[in-house]
């Protein structure tokens, strides 16, 4: 017998008129920016952490404003491995979420090396590159503060983005150079 407290869950049964559709729209966003996983058709669930609460209080408001309502229901497995089950699939969700984030940063890369193989090294090249490495750092915290169970690929991830922040690094290296030539 361990003494891991089970993860628990709250599972949210989601109702908002088809029509205006933006406002089912709007409440399906949040869950996905969030990180909910899908159940069925109108159900979804998070694992009932901090990180987790200020989402579904915005799915609660974005369902009342659109006239809508939301049952949020406390739950956990009533066997250990329903339990698992959930978070094996809340896993795959994010190690989904951490493979597209990889491929963000083969592109990112790869622009670099387009930049410094063409000898773009202007300002303005290197504000939109420095944008571009500030959103995949946006986004590695988002999908680390939600990936509460460790996704296999996290780890490669993080390791992946400080490649991309030294490849940045470089690239305002030669940008410098470049100018001060001038």
């Amino acid at each position: 017998m361990t003494d891991a407290k089970p993860v628990r869950w709250l599972v949210l049964l989601v109702r908002v008129p088809a029509s205006p559709s933006r406002h089912r729209v709007a409440v399906w966003r949040e869950l996905r920016r969030v990180g909910a996983l899908s159940l069925g058709q109108a159900t979804w669930a998070v694992p009932d952490v901090p990180g987790f609460a200020g989402g579904v209080s915005r799915v609660l408001e974005l369902a009342r404003r659109g006239g809508g309502e939301v049952v949020v229901l406390e739950a956990a497995g009533r066997a250990e491995t329903d339990g698992a089950r959930l978070a094996a699939l809340f896993t795959a969700d994010r190690e989904e979420e951490w493979a597209e984030f990889l491929a963000d940063c083969g592109k990112f890369e790869a622009e670099i090396d387009k930049e410094i193989g063409r000898r773009k090294f202007t300002m303005a090249e290197l504000e939109e590159e420095e944008q571009s490495l500030e959103r995949l750092r946006r986004w590695h915290r988002d999908l680390t503060a939600r990936d509460v169970f460790g996704a296999p690929l996290a780890a490669e991830a993080g390791t992946r983005l400080e490649r991309c922040a030294a490849r940045m690094a470089d690239y305002t290296n030669r940008v410098f150079e470049a100018l001060h030539q001038m």
